[in-house]
Parts: C-alpha cells; structure tokens; sequence
C-alpha cells in the first residue's frame, strides 16, 4: 500500500493522523542525518501493527511530503 506523508519534525509530540487520502505525521526527532526519517518509519509501523522493515520510503528523502509503502497490511 502506499501511501502519502507530511512530516513535521520537531514537534513536541509523537503521533499519526489520517487526512482525507494523505497521513499527517508529527517526530520529535530533527531533520538530520535522517533522523525525521527513521522516527517516521517506526512511528508508521507502530500505527499500522507491522514491523520496520515493512515501512520503505520511495520518495522524498529530504521533504517533507514523501511518498511510502507499507507491506503487509491487510
């Protein structure tokens, strides 16, 4: 499945929220060194009960929209 992301980082709180066809996810983490990133994939793999590796980003690496499939959903 996949699906689309706005992350903001740097946020004072963790969490996941479904808008319309799009995900909004908010990470404590900075965008550094991939960091957002990797708080994004567990986060996402927590919201949908399957592990991290299940989460791969397929693009925008270095934006704030990225476009991300998740496997194993179902």
């Amino acid at each position: 499945m996949k699906i689309q992301v706005k992350v903001t980082p740097n946020s004072k709180v963790e969490e996941v929220m479904e808008e319309g066809d799009s995900f909004v996810v908010r990470v404590k983490e900075p965008p550094k060194q991939g960091r957002a990133n990797r708080a994004v994939i567990k986060l996402l793999a927590k919201h949908f009960k399957v592990s991290p590796s299940s989460v791969k980003i397929l693009s925008g690496f270095t934006s704030r929209s990225k476009v991300i499939e998740v496997s194993g959903v179902g």
